[in-house]
């Protein structure tokens, strides 16, 4: 399991970065796009992003309970960092916030071998303002869960890092937008 930034970097680059006029989830105009979801369900993408989250995670020195995040965009990572996780026999498991409570059956939004008071970390693809995050964090906070910290892919430097630091949480990335030469906009 070993996690090599410069080829994680390198993937982002051929496999995610667009350069063009987009419009992002917030609204904002922006003068480039990382559809992580290329990345993320990229077969070297996936590995890279499990091993470097995985990294990340044990650096801490405790590994959390388990990890998820919103549906659909952190379904792949999870799944990712919970495959390789096994393969190396962590006691790692994973779940998904659903964007709504379902409205039928067990009325769940949090889905997943989870139970309140275990300790989790809340996974990202592309972290902006932070906003679909910090929904995730609410609804696994909601169902009791302890979030630990929130990992993400990329950070766009848009307010993010400040916005987990009012909800008393730690964000780290993997990389940020620094790292392909852009800043901030």
């Amino acid at each position: 399991m070993s996690y090599d930034r410069d080829a994680l970097i390198e993937l982002l680059r051929t496999e995610s970065l667009q350069v063009g006029e987009f419009t992002l989830a917030s609204g904002k105009k922006a003068s480039y796009y990382l559809d992580c979801r290329n990345l993320t369900l990229h077969p070297q993408g996936a590995n890279l992003i499990a091993a470097g989250m995985l990294e990340v995670m044990q650096s801490s020195g405790t590994l959390p309970d388990a990890v998820g995040g919103m549906a659909i965009g952190a379904d792949p990572i999870t799944a990712s960092i919970v495959t390789i996780a096994g393969q190396h026999n962590l006691p790692l498991k994973g779940f998904m916030v659903r964007k709504e409570p379902k409205d039928h059956g067990t009325g769940k939004q949090v889905e997943g071998p989870v139970q309140p008071g275990q300790h989790v970390v809340i996974v990202e693809d592309v972290i902006t303002s932070g906003g679909s995050a910090i929904k995730a964090v609410e609804a696994a906070r909601k169902f009791g869960l302890v979030v630990d910290r929130v990992i993400a892919i990329i950070d766009r430097l848009a307010g993010g890092e400040e916005a987990f630091r009012e909800q008393g949480l730690e964000l780290t990335t993997l990389t940020t937008i620094r790292d392909f030469g852009i800043e901030p906009e």
